[in-house]
């Protein structure tokens, strides 16, 4: 406090004229009316000099700050790659990977900067992205799906092949002639055949229904369809002659029909008997006994054919053979009245005519 009051004096001097000051205005300051004592101050210099250098200290050996990772892929660079860094900013190194396509993954851990993570804890985080980040997927190999053939049907979302077509068109038919609908089954009948011509069960109903419907020319016309498309079905032929046989001079044609599917009807009694009759109507007796001797081979006791061979060998003139053949047919008892009275009748004339 001496050095202070020294300054005051002087200072005190310099504003007076004769240099000596207002005395009377300055004075010194009494030790007894300081309000710290020496001792206190130089106290707290000593710990204010204290506290700088700890703080000093502090400041010096305070760790490394950690470096902070930022998620910037979310955060759009609106620079050009091209674009100049001006020489008073250090740029910021920066690893560009190579354009890959992008590969849904999990979404990395971001940091914020207000945030203090330990480089351990920060090394190991990134060690855990980097090892649970999925593989890239390999992109996935084009499969070209073959074109559907042009036979080939979409309904209802699945891939419908022809033969399915016909059957399900086939199933609409038989449902709806199961519910009466005999029109509209007709007519899903014959969208059957036009997919699938040799489709059997569709031509035969179909003709079934036109012949209940009284239109025998359409159902002949179906059969002969069937027939030229394979003529291995017996069963058709002899439903195509007995309708061909009801028209005018309609032997002959019936007659060529069952020649036609004879090779597939052989060892078929009912159709080699069937044959004999037709012959036996074109007056072509010696074919007609032969044939009803080879339906009697398949069927011994049938009387019918018994009387049809009787009546073809007489007419062939062979009397005995004709009478023998009339005496079997009566003697199995299983004509029916009027033919069993014409049997009667024939063997009367034989015995006659053999009296003679």
């Amino acid at each position: 406090m001496s050095l202070i009051n020294k300054m005051l004096q002087d200072l005190d001097a310099r504003g007076t004229p004769d240099g000596r000051g207002d005395a009377a205005g300055i004075r010194s300051v009494p030790e007894r009316e300081r309000g710290v004592s020496r001792a206190q101050v130089f106290g707290g210099a000593a710990g204010l000099t204290a506290a700088a250098i700890a703080l000093g200290w502090v400041y010096l050996k305070r760790p490394a700050v950690p470096p902070v990772l930022i998620n910037v892929a979310s955060t759009p660079v609106l620079l050009p790659v091209s674009a100049p860094v001006p020489a008073a900013v250090a740029p910021v190194p920066v690893v560009v990977a190579a354009a890959e396509p992008v590969v849904a993954a999990e979404p990395e851990p971001v940091f914020q900067a207000e945030e203090t993570v330990a480089p351990a804890r920060l090394r190991a985080a990134e060690m855990r992205r980097i090892t649970e980040q999925p593989a890239k997927r390999a992109a996935a190999p084009v499969v070209k799906t073959p074109a559907l053939a042009a036979s080939e049907r979409i309904i209802d979302g699945k891939q419908v092949t022809p033969q399915q077509r016909v059957e399900n068109e086939y199933r609409r038919a038989l449902a709806q002639l199961q519910d009466g609908r005999v029109s509209d089954a007709m007519l899903a009948l014959q969208q059957t055949l036009q997919l699938d011509p040799r489709h059997q069960g569709a031509r035969e109903t179909l003709v079934r229904l036109l012949l209940e419907a009284q239109r025998p020319d359409e159902a002949a016309r179906q059969l002969q369809l069937s027939l030229a498309l394979d003529p291995k079905q017996p069963a058709q032929a002899m439903m195509l002659a007995r309708l061909q046989l009801d028209k005018p001079n309609g032997g002959a044609v019936a007659l060529d029909t069952l020649t036609r599917s004879l090779p597939y009807a052989s060892d078929s009694g009912e159709y080699q008997a069937f044959l004999a009759g037709v012959l036996q109507r074109e007056q072509r007796y010696r074919e007609a006994a032969e044939h009803y001797q080879l339906a009697l081979q398949t069927a011994p006791d049938n009387s019918v054919w018994w009387m049809g061979l009787g009546i073809a060998l007489q007419a062939d003139n062979h009397p005995a053979q004709a009478r023998q053949a009339f005496e079997r047919a009566k003697g199995l008892q299983t004509l029916s009245p009027q033919l069993q009275a014409f049997v009667e009748r024939k063997l009367v004339q034989l015995t006659a005519a053999a009296a003679k």
